[in-house]
């Protein structure tokens, strides 16, 4: 990522579930200010969709092969069951770990 040019959406994993403090916090008040590195801005934010869901836990895996045994591990413990990076653990990865894409809020 080059850290000079906008940045169009970010997309990050609710690690305890749906109901975290911090999902439960943007829903309650849903202008949240977001930091990336030095960027800070106001979002909106959406809910991904199983499908796209799917496709981005899959490019990450495919983009961070070497970190595979980490990743699958910490989402094991983090799931309670163990995690082996196939498609149906995906989805049902990410309907229990939901993504949420936050985008700058247009002025």
């Amino acid at each position: 990522m080059d850290y000079r040019e906008p940045i169009s959406e970010a997309i990050v994993m609710s690690g305890f579930g749906r109901n975290s403090d911090w999902l439960l916090n943007i829903e309650a008040h849903p202008d949240p200010e977001v930091q990336i590195g030095s960027r800070r801005f106001v979002a909106s934010f959406r809910f991904v969709e199983t499908a796209e869901a799917v496709a981005v836990v899959q490019k990450y895996e495919q983009q961070n092969w070497y970190l595979l045994p980490v990743v699958h591990y910490v989402l094991g413990r983090l799931l309670g069951w163990k995690y082996r990076g196939t498609d149906e653990d995906r989805r049902r990865l990410v309907t229990q770990l939901p993504l949420i894409g936050f985008r700058p809020r247009a002025r």
